[in-house]
């Protein structure tokens, strides 16, 4: 009896699970949304705080990191130049927490998202209805592989070459860390940190014998940038990672009645975005000679409707 009731019962379950996935996915499906997801661009203009096209300055050096993945932790559709932060329609706001003392982002509930991938959406039913210019993103965390440099000798041995290694970037105002998984390896933090706080992890696996580290740090305070064309007629508190950009080709158009997905590619410069210090004058990132990053902030934004 066993042998025909325990598959006659599979089956009846199969039959629940599936057909309630059936009408979740199809009640979802009927109602239209504000899509945004990210693109991460190297080849994207460099900019600074201001939207101006930037260089980088005598004495640090940078690469285009490779990016994994990003989160937000602030979205605001502004109608124009003129509205000041948080008066356009503010879309999301992640949870914050008191934990580590003063009001910071809580990493442990951030929503993580790659290239080409949502970062957020809403139903554009709950957006109030009008015509929006501009998008601004507070962006929190950015996870990215980089490559450095090493010189040294070990075991005798010279070592000169480059090595790849993952970096994990806080560039929100501020974020309470508890515990932070950089790549296969965590640290414990437990404590708030302010903008521009990093680590970093690489594997080195020299002659048969793997070399794990880590190794944690801060950039200097207000040296994160966070580009905003319309800094003179509305600007951001210093500290925070608002970026703002034009929406293209043209003003996003919200009517509240619309039956299909709107999708926005929020497109980020990450060229030459890591950018640290010279000890060594050869442009490649070399910690082990003191070479501290100075900069992770995201290097402009181009919102483009789909």
């Amino acid at each position: 009896m066993k042998k025909v009731i325990f598959p006659t019962l599979l089956a009846m379950l199969f039959v629940v699970l599936f057909t309630s996935c059936e009408k979740e996915v199809g009640n979802n499906s009927s109602e239209a949304k504000l899509v945004f997801k990210f693109k991460f661009d190297s080849t994207q203009a460099r900019l600074n705080n201001i939207g101006q096209p930037s260089t980088i300055p005598a004495g640090n050096a940078g690469q285009s990191p490779v990016f994994n993945k990003m989160s937000a932790h602030y979205v605001e559709l502004a109608p124009s130049a003129l509205t000041a932060l948080g008066a356009g329609a503010v879309l999301y706001h992640a949870t914050e927490t008191s934990v580590g003392g003063s009001t910071a982002i809580d990493f442990e509930k951030a929503f993580f998202a790659g290239n080409d991938e949502t970062f957020y959406s809403i139903p554009l039913k709950n957006i109030a209805p009008g015509e929006y210019e501009w998008l601004r993103v507070s962006l929190a965390y950015q996870n990215f592989d980089v490559k450095y440099y090493v010189d040294t000798v070990i075991s005798g041995f010279p070592i000169k070459s480059s090595f790849p290694g993952t970096a994990a970037g806080f560039i929100g105002y501020r974020t309470y860390i508890k515990n932070l998984a950089i790549k296969n390896q965590t640290i414990p933090v437990n404590a708030n940190k302010a903008q521009g706080f990093w680590a970093f992890e690489t594997n080195i696996n020299y002659l048969g014998t793997n070399y794990p580290f880590t190794s944690s740090g801060q950039a200097p305070a207000g040296a994160t940038t966070v580009p905003n064309p319309i800094f003179a007629t509305s600007p951001i508190p210093a500290g925070s990672c608002v970026v703002t950009a034009a929406i293209t080709p043209g003003k996003l158009k919200i009517t509240g009645t619309e039956s299909s997905d709107i999708v926005i590619e929020v497109s980020l410069s990450t060229n030459k975005s890591f950018e640290w210090t010279e000890v060594v004058a050869d442009g490649r990132w070399e910690p082990g000679k003191g070479e501290g990053v100075v900069d992770m902030g995201i290097r402009g934004m181009i919102p483009k409707i789909k």
